[in-house]
């Protein structure tokens, strides 16, 4: 697939989220975040739902955990023009709080699509939220944080390493050092 169908084909999807109406949270929107990055990156890092700022500019997480964000990838030797930054959820949930399972299950379509045009070799799931949107219910992030996954979209393997949300990085310091060895394992595959 050449850039320009990608560009051009995640542009359609930006577009249909722009106007979606599947669920509650596009009544209190002020705009939606569909995700930015390379449209040819080989890593994918998906977050759960847009937060305030976000909603505001509609761009995914610039906020304190975004800058965390940008620092964990530059320390992978990446810079955030290299990556494809995405939410499961494209609305801001009200008052940050986690997405409701009808509310993942409204985006994911979306998030399917994206990461059929965008054909990573891993995803970054950061978080609960994100990591049992794309393996299911199961055990908690800490207890499957640093595994390797394997999921299947439109029968291309992806596979999935789940870790910390940056925004709990910024609550609870010590964990940086799992995320750490997770996205050293994330370069190993890469």
């Amino acid at each position: 697939m050449s850039d320009n169908t990608r560009k051009d084909l995640l542009q359609v999807i930006a577009n249909d989220i722009s106007l979606c109406t599947k669920c509650e949270l596009h009544k209190e929107r002020t705009n939606t975040v569909p995700g930015e990055g390379d449209e040819r990156a080989k890593l994918v890092l998906l977050g759960e739902g847009p937060g305030a700022g976000e909603d505001q500019e509609g761009r995914p997480f610039i906020g304190r955990a975004g800058k965390l964000l940008t620092v964990m990838i530059e320390r992978m030797g990446l810079k955030r023009e290299d990556v494809y930054i995405l939410n499961i959820c494209k609305c801001r949930p009200p008052g940050n709080r986690t997405p409701e399972q009808h509310e993942v299950d409204a985006c994911l379509p979306y998030l399917k699509m994206q990461l059929k045009v965008i054909d990573p070799k891993v995803v970054v799931a950061m978080g609960a939220c994100a990591t049992n949107a794309l393996l299911g219910p199961g055990d908690s992030i800490s207890k499957r944080r640093g595994g390797i996954y394997h999921i299947d979209v439109d029968s291309k393997e992806i596979t999935v390493i789940p870790t910390f949300h940056p925004a709990y990085l910024l609550r609870n310091p010590a964990a940086k050092q799992n995320v750490a060895q997770d996205l050293a394992l994330v370069n190993k595959l890469l």
